[in-house]
């Protein structure tokens, strides 16, 4: 297992970021909140699948609330029928009025990619609009992407490190590669435009719940950015409806997007399989895949701890 490096501008620990998510479910907007306001992010664009004109005035709203009106938005679908946003987002955070994008997908990412070339591209819901990058024929790529899915099961994982729900597995389905299983194959074929590939799979996500414990020792934090108050109160809300707490997907992702170290890593294969995703060891394939986490560590990610400061790798 290896840490996967990761380059950085020279003197900075600074992370530019395009995040790309969906809204069905509240872990993409509490990872909005996360990475608009980290001390250590850069948030360069935001980009929303499908796209409806109620998601994208979630995002602005989000972004509103963060003092972080300066984002552009892109969308690949904003004339869809639904509105594709949780109800949970409304008793967090009221009403809000459509909007519409500032641009496409490829409108908004590609002069972000192209004046910020070491940019890294956070995934945390179907791969749909990675896919249009792709197929733009842009003449731009993220130099890295970290995917909130994949999968890696016994070839990768050692036993004392399995959660119990996966022991014995070596494929799996993922929600967020059967979203959209062209995009994430193209994304992971060997001719992919992208530097390096990291993916944050379900078997360390599924590892993490924000409960009342979580809840409790974040709180002392809540007033560190706006982003962790605002994570803070719905969360609150969500623990009063459902007290054994949410799996946290894609803030997990989030966090290992700013230090990939907190994480255990193993360079692997990708492939589809009949019972879903499958990881195996493999060399110079760009890409690397979670065996293990620091939840320590991960937590004091999030909250930027400066008691604790985290290790870059480099």
């Amino acid at each position: 297992m290896s840490v996967v490096p990761r380059r950085l501008d020279e003197g900075t620990a600074m992370l530019d970021l395009c995040f790309d998510l969906e809204t069905q479910d509240p872990d993409d907007v509490l990872t909005l909140c996360l990475v608009a306001r980290h001390p250590r992010v850069r948030l360069r664009a935001v980009t929303v699948t499908p796209g409806s004109a109620g998601q994208v005035g979630l995002v602005r709203h989000v972004l509103g609330l963060l003092e972080r009106d300066d984002v552009p938005v892109g969308a690949c679908d904003p004339k869809t029928g639904k509105e594709y946003v949780s109800g949970f987002h409304r008793r967090w955070l009221g009403g809000w009025a459509p909007a519409r994008p500032d641009g496409d997908v490829v409108g908004v990412l590609a002069p972000v990619l192209e004046e910020h070339p070491e940019t890294t591209l956070l995934t945390g819901g179907p791969l749909r609009n990675l896919r249009l990058l792709l197929e733009s024929g842009a003449p731009v790529r993220p130099a890295r992407w970290v995917a909130q899915g994949g999968f890696a099961g016994d070839p990768l994982v050692p036993k004392e490190r399995r959660l119990a729900k996966f022991d014995g597995l070596t494929a799996c389905p993922t929600f967020n590669f059967n979203g959209d299983p062209r995009a994430a194959l193209m994304a992971l074929a060997d001719s992919a435009p992208i530097a390096r590939r990291e993916l944050v799979s379900k078997n360390v996500t599924h590892g993490v719940r924000y409960d009342r414990a979580f809840h409790e020792r974040l709180a002392p934090y809540r007033e560190h950015t706006p982003g962790l108050a605002l994570i803070h109160q719905g969360m609150e809300l969500y623990l009063r409806r459902r007290p054994a707490g949410k799996l946290l997907h894609d803030p997990t992702a989030a966090c290992v997007a700013v230090d990939p170290s907190i994480a255990d890593w193993a360079e692997a294969e990708i492939t589809r399989e009949p019972g879903g995703w499958a990881a195996r060891p493999a060399e110079r394939t760009r890409t690397f895949i979670t065996t293990g986490l620091d939840h320590d560590r991960l937590f004091r990610t999030m909250v930027d701890d400066p008691a604790s400061p985290v290790t870059i790798a480099t």
